[in-house]
């Protein structure tokens, strides 16, 4: 049976899906078997009365090799 772990990122993107992207990019950069990526919080960055940037907190699950 697989074992899985999982591990907290947080992300910052242009828009949600690039941040939720962003996260789960570099999380395979030194991860392998990634198989989710869960988001746990949102937060929009805002300047000057606009939101400028979205930031998202994540549960990153992957599965450990035998």
């Amino acid at each position: 049976m697989p074992v899985a772990k999982v591990i907290e990122l947080i992300s910052e993107g242009a828009t949600l899906e690039e941040a939720v992207s962003n996260a789960a990019a570099k999380a395979t950069k030194t991860l392998r078997k990634v198989t989710a990526v869960n988001v746990k919080n949102i937060k929009a960055l805002v300047e000057n009365g606009k939101v400028v940037r979205y930031r998202v907190n994540t549960k990153v699950t992957f599965v450990l090799e035998d």
